[in-house]
């Protein structure tokens, strides 16, 4: 497989970054057909000249992801580089054999190894430990974006209010987040919550979370689900994967009118489509788990 030291490579600045987007717009982008055959040669003949084909005709794709992570203050080079991380996981995993194309499956490694190296590194405060928290800490700028609240300590009570509505949290850790989101600020920084109570920050810094060793099992039990759930997927065609993702596991789901004309189907047929797409998944995790099930069952029974 493809190194990352083999990649051009992106050095700081906005000369640097102009320099290596020209580098990687060099790199031909591939036909299905030459997709198709670089990742036959690549899993059937551990083939790295092909692997690395995949990977450099899609570095462009990574560069466009990573340019959306930009506001959180990260040498985007490094941001780029996790997300060529993920790209070459998802060679590694990618099957041609399902029917879609390596982009569509490669832009969800790309976005998850830049959102973990984002939750790694951003903050000195430890923050997405929870599902809620993740979500805020990627969609809280753009919720304020929406209600035009663009400042980052100018959220009254209605907009703390819109956004923990739709996005499904409280209000204090709206409050939280955003203070977090301005930056490390000092301890002591003045604030005040929801019900209009004074205090300082470290006020509000409660340490809810479990101990070190039930974080640890329950980051494993996530990585289990989630690998799981991406291999499920990978029953699905490339029209019922659009589909279902775009239903099923966005944060903002795309609705039957919008992919219906995408394409050019009726929203009844996209509706039977992700219903059946949905089963399709449920089947293959089932089947997974009780894959995984059995070698323990004999172990119990001897």
């Amino acid at each position: 497989m493809t190194q990352p030291n083999t990649l051009p490579s992106l050095s700081g600045g906005a000369d640097g970054l102009a320099r290596y987007m020209e580098e990687i717009r060099r790199f031909p982008m591939l036909q299905p057909d030459e997709e198709y055959m670089l990742a036959k040669r690549y899993h059937e003949h551990d083939d790295t000249e092909a692997a690395h084909r995949m990977v450099t005709s899609h570095l462009r794709l990574v560069a466009k992801i990573a340019m959306g992570y930009r506001g959180y203050g990260l040498p985007i080079g490094e941001v780029v580089s996790e997300g060529n991380v993920g790209l070459m996981q998802a060679v590694k995993k990618f099957d041609p054999e399902r029917g879609f194309r390596l982009a569509t499956y490669a832009m969800w490694w790309i976005k998850a190894s830049i959102q973990e190296y984002v939750l790694r590194s951003w903050s000195l405060v430890k923050m997405g430990t929870t599902a809620n928290q993740k979500r805020l800490f990627f969609n809280l700028r753009k919720a304020k974006n929406r209600i035009q609240a663009l400042g980052e300590h100018d959220l009254n009570e209605e907009q703390v209010q819109k956004i923990a509505t739709d996005l499904k949290v409280t209000e204090e850790e709206v409050l939280s987040m955003n203070q977090r989101l301005s930056g490390d600020a000092s301890l002591n920084a003045p604030l005040r919550n929801a019900e209009g109570e004074s205090g300082q920050w470290q006020d509000w810094l409660v340490d809810e979370s479990d101990s070190a060793e039930e974080m640890l099992v329950e980051e494993d039990e996530l990585d289990h689900r989630r690998s799981m759930l991406n291999d499920s997927i990978e029953v699905l065609n490339e029209r019922e994967q659009r589909i279902f993702r775009a239903r099923r596991l966005s944060e903002d789901p795309v609705t039957l009118e919008d992919l219906s004309q995408e394409f050019n189907i009726s929203r009844e047929r996209v509706r039977q489509i992700e219903v059946r797409a949905f089963e399709k998944v449920q089947e293959a995790m089932v089947a997974a788990a009780a894959e995984l099930a059995a070698p323990q069952k004999q172990i119990e029974a001897q």
